[in-house]
């Protein structure tokens, strides 16, 4: 087994992202832990069905075939103990998903693993797990029920909200103590200070290092800025990006619009976002993940 390259993007994810175990989850829930631990080994050689989470993960794992090196790795995080853990691994054999490393933690939160796999990404559908690895200082989601389908192509596209996302949460204070108006005349007249970076912007930097392995034009990853901000508070958000160096490939600045069916228009494979509403209407149209961070959620 091979070192982990400093250079690999690595993404940590829970099985319940990863596989649907609703059905287990309701044994352990109704019958207790003995029930469940028998109900998964008796099923240990039946596969289990995707999980929101997969269609992402799928395509992740596609960049280092298209790459013809291994540049993401995907880590999985279990409650489950190794024994009830086999039938998660015989899924992910079973899908010939190309994950080897594991942590399965015996019913204790697995989010402690999270930096010590050097993870830029911890996907999960446990909120308070969630929390901890953004403490942690990770980039995490908890990862909503969804019955949207990905699209079969193979471009990887990912979108991301800007405030408490991708950038802090700073000038979001702004506007939930002083309103829209304060808020855009804060902006404005802050367009030249770069926004600090929020819990995202490491992930990002690392796709798009990703990005840059391809010829210009062909890279089949595609990042979108998705955010209420409109004319004039755009501008902070353009000249921030061009600070930290880091290029969006598209920014929809959407004034207070819904954001669904604009996600559905790019087609995101995930969309991230820290306010609960926003990530309630965008999971009828995306994967979405729900970022628990900042002064939204307070």
């Amino acid at each position: 087994m091979t070192k982990p390259s400093a250079e690999q993007l690595v993404i940590a994810i829970s099985s319940r992202a990863l596989f649907d175990l609703a059905e287990s989850h309701k044994v352990y829930e109704e019958q207790g832990l003995d029930a469940y631990q028998q109900y998964q080994i008796e099923r240990e050689n039946e596969p289990l069905c995707e999980g929101d989470a997969f269609a992402l993960v799928k395509k992740l794992l596609l960049l280092n075939t298209m790459l013809g090196q291994s540049r993401v790795e995907v880590i999985l995080l279990s409650r489950n103990s190794a024994d009830t853990g086999l039938r998660i691994f015989n899924s992910i054999q079973h899908y010939g998903l190309d994950i080897s490393r594991a942590a399965f933690c015996g019913g204790d939160s697995p989010y402690r693993y999270v930096s010590a796999f050097n993870s830029h990404l911890f996907l999960s559908t446990d909120g308070a797990d969630v929390r901890q690895a953004l403490d942690l200082g990770v980039a995490a989601a908890t990862i909503l029920p969804s019955r949207t389908s990905t699209a079969s192509d193979e471009t990887l596209k990912i979108a991301f909200d800007g405030d408490a996302v991708l950038f802090s949460d700073e000038a979001e204070k702004v506007y939930k103590s002083e309103g829209l108006e304060a808020f855009a005349s804060s902006e404005k007249q802050a367009a030249n200070e770069p926004l600090s970076g929020g819990p995202f912007k490491p992930f990002l930097s690392a796709l798009q290092q990703i990005q840059m392995e391809f010829p210009v034009g062909e890279a089949p990853i595609r990042t979108c800025l998705v955010t209420a901000r409109s004319a004039p508070a755009h501008e902070r958000v353009v000249k921030t990006l061009r600070a930290w160096n880091i290029r969006i490939d598209e920014s929809l600045f959407l004034g207070g619009l819904d954001k669904g069916e604009f996600l559905k228009a790019f087609n995101a494979d995930v969309f991230f976002d820290d306010q609960q509403g926003h990530c309630d209407s965008a999971r009828n149209h995306v994967a979405t993940g729900h970022v628990p961070h900042g002064v939204a959620n307070n």
